[in-house]
Parts: structure tokens; C-alpha cells; sequence
């Protein structure tokens, strides 16, 4: 029987979301700027339709730097029906769930935490007092506290444009599982604040030379319904989680969990998986380190060097593919490292669908990430999913 496998390049936005303006973002276009800025070679995104979903996403040319090529599998444009630009809600819209409420989100106040909020998680988690408590990027806040937060013992708290309240501190000075246990501790509290996510931000090293960690871990709110993932399970087939997914997931339906620090670690477990016996699954990998280390960072040569490192390992895992499986490439949201700030940015995110027997087609601009949910239930032979519209039937000849 088949496979499915989602490869969510997280951040990978090709701009154009109808509501960008709603965030003050339009011209915001993550893969279009990197590639006018640093000129990436992407030969096997370009041959498999990635500047022609560019193109279509914001009807503008492509740039001559990187000219697309025939596709060769099915393109087309993904629109987030989801109200935020956060990486829960893209991750579940892809499975079949658009979040169609409001998140909560802290103010861009100082301090930006109630102060009741900071209150109970000093009481349960028997802390002097805490550090930050503000807007920030994770690398600067750390770089600016540390310090302080290993004299004092007090962890740093922060927070972004997304629904979160990350909590950064040094694992030999504050203890990994006791930053863990607080972030526990901090989920139930933020959940009267309606808050998606709780991050654990864990680091090592000195002044003038601290690091973040592998061992990162996301609290999140479950989904609000059963999601593609759910479904499988209950109907007996296999999903495989690797990277952050089980964590955006709530562990809801997540299956086996592969944990794995960075993209090419991350690929190299998806290869791993891809090349081992199966039917009837599902696997979602999350490849992180284009959000994190250069989208957030606005690291824009960073982040065209791993589209590179990305574009060149396609081929090992197009050769693994077996017959009747099917890959879609995709984000959850954009995270333009041209664009003022360290937060993520509204776009549209491609959908390159491809595999043994898929066939080049242009799918058009979907109203909704839940197509790919709905397109993988049809393909497992699941019931369909409440939200989104199949394109299975395009792909074949």
C-alpha cells in the first residue's frame, strides 16, 4: 500500500497572503528576497516547480537569476485559512485543521507578561524573581541576560508576535529538567490566556559565546480536533513524527517520535525512514533550521546555504521513493529574513506534490493549507476530512 510524506521546509513563505496588511506585511516574500539577495542554486526545487509556484503566488516574474525550469511534479500556491502566522496553526491546517479562532498574544509592552501570570509560575516554580520579560529574538535576549540569569538563577522569559511564552535558561547552571518541569508548569498557566505554545529555550556556554541547544522542546495546546494524524492511527496505519512535529502536535496522533538536532540530521532520519519497509504510512518531518537559524536571525546568505545543502540531498530521497508513494513539500508560514524584525511573516507557502507516477500539473492557489490533509486522507484511504479539497485526482495520469 502507499505512503505519504509531508516535508514541511518551516518558514519557506513565497509571498503574496491576500491578508498581509492585516500584519503590516505585504511585500514580505521569504524565497523571492533570498533568491534576488544571495542567488542560491536550486536546480531540483527549480525542476520540480518551485519558481513557477513563486510566480504564481504573486503574479510577478521570476528573477532571471534562477530561471524555473519544465516542472516535473504537480505546483501550485497553498493560502492559509488559519488566522495566525504561527507554526501550530500551519501544522495542523496542513493536516486537515485551519484554526478559525484567535489566539491569544502578549502585548509589545514592557513588561509584557501579567503580572498574576508571572506571579504563579515564581510560586510553582520556587524562582527569586525572573529576567527579560519583553519582545525579543531568542539569540539577542539570551546574549543580553545570560550572564545575569547565571548569577542570579533567574530564567529568562520572552515572548514574540506568535501566540508563545518561551523561557530561556543554562542548562548546567539552571538544570535541563528543571527548565523543563517549569515550562510544564508555565503550559497550564498560559492556558487562561489562550496561549498556542510554551517553548523550552535551553542553552550552553559563557558570556560572549553562549549557544542554544538541541534539546529545545514546544508545550503545545492540542489541536481542536481530530487531525489527519488522528485519523490514521485510529484506522490502524503507521505515522512517523520526526524533528519538532510530535511537540506541535501535543503528541496527539504523533505515532513514532524521531528526535534529531538540525536539518541535515533531520533529513538524514527521513532518508532512514523512506528506505525501511512500510505501508500505510505517514511521514512529517519538520525541517527546522531555516526558521530558526535564519529566518528568525535574518540570516539571509545562511539561509540560501541551506536551501543549497537542502536542494542537493532531493535526488537520495526521490530514488527511495516507491511506487504509489507521494511527497508533498510545503511550509507552515513565511519568515522573510529581508523583513524588519525577527518574527515570522503572512505568506502563501508552496505545494509541490511529486513521486513515482505523479504527474506534472499546476494545482493552482489553493483557499486552504487542509488540501494536503484532505489529498493524504484520500490517498490512505481514510474517510474525508472536514476541512479542504483533494487534488489526488490531478496527480495521476
Amino acid at each position: 500500500m502507499s505512503r505519504a510524506f509531508l516535508l514541511v521546509m518551516d518558514s519557506l513563505g513565497v509571498g503574496g497572503a491576500p491578508d498581509a496588511g492585516r500584519f503590516d506585511e505585504e511585500g514580505a516574500d521569504t524565497l523571492r528576497h533570498i533568491v534576488e539577495h544571495a542567488a542560491p542554486s536550486l536546480p531540483n526545487l527549480m525542476r520540480l516547480g518551485l519558481g513557477h509556484v513563486a510566480q504564481a503566488s504573486t503574479g510577478q516574474p521570476w528573477p532571471e537569476a534562477l530561471p524555473p525550469s519544465a516542472p516535473s511534479a504537480a505546483f501550485g500556491v497553498l493560502q492559509e485559512k488559519s488566522r495566525g502566522k504561527d507554526t501550530p496553526s500551519g501544522h495542523w491546517e496542513l493536516a486537515g485543521v485551519p484554526i478559525e479562532f484567535d489566539w491569544g498574544y502578549f502585548p509589545r509592552t514592557e513588561p509584557c507578561f501579567p503580572g498574576a501570570l508571572i506571579d504563579d509560575l515564581m510560586r510553582e516554580g520556587g524562582l527569586p524573581g525572573v529576567l527579560g520579560n519583553r519582545h525579543a529574538s531568542g539569540t539577542v535576549i539570551i546574549e543580553e541576560l545570560g550572564a545575569e540569569h547565571a548569577r542570579s538563577g533567574k530564567p529568562i522569559v520572552y515572548t514574540s508576535a506568535d501566540s508563545v511564552f518561551q523561557i530561556a535558561a543554562h542548562e548546567k547552571h539552571f538544570g535541563l529538567d528543571r527548565l523543563y518541569a517549569l515550562c510544564e508548569s508555565a503550559r497550564a498557566l498560559v492556558d487562561d490566556y489562550n496561549i498556542g505554545r510554551v517553548i523550552a529555550r535551553p542553552f550552553i556556554g559563557e558570556p560572549g559565546n553562549f549557544e542554544r541547544t538541541g534539546n529545545r522542546r514546544d508545550y503545545a495546546t492540542p489541536p481542536p480536533a481530530p487531525t489527519l494524524l488522528d485519523r490514521l492511527e485510529a484506522d490502524g496505519g503507521q505515522v512517523t513524527s520526526i524533528g519538532k512535529v510530535a511537540d506541535i502536535f501535543a503528541h496527539r496522533g504523533t505515532g513514532r517520535v524521531i528526535k534529531a538536532h538540525g536539518n541535515d540530521a533531520l533529513w538524514e532520519a527521513t532518508l532512514e525512514v523512506a528506505a525501511a519497509p512500510g505501508e500505510r504510512d505517514l511521514i512529517i518531518t519538520n525541517l527546522v533550521d531555516f526558521d530558526t537559524l535564519y529566518g528568525h536571525r535574518r540570516d539571509v546568505a545562511g539561509y540560501a546555504s541551506a536551501l543549497e545543502r537542502f536542494d542537493a540531498v532531493l535526488p537520495a530521497f526521490e530514488q527511495i521513493m516507491r511506487a504509489g508513494d507521494i511527497a508533498v513539500l510545503s511550509a507552515d508560514h513565511g519568515c522573510d529574513p529581508t523583513w524588519p524584525g525577527s518574527d515570522h511573516t503572512r505568506e502563501n507557502v508552496p505545494l509541490l506534490a511529486f513521486g513515482p507516477g505523479v504527474r506534472a500539473a499546476d494545482l493552482g492557489v489553493r483557499d486552504t493549507f487542509a488540501d494536503v490533509g484532505q489529498t493524504f486522507a484520500s490517498h490512505l484511504n481514510l474517510s474525508a476530512l472536514p476541512a479542504g479539497r483533494s487534488f489526488l485526482a490531478d496527480l495521476k495520469d
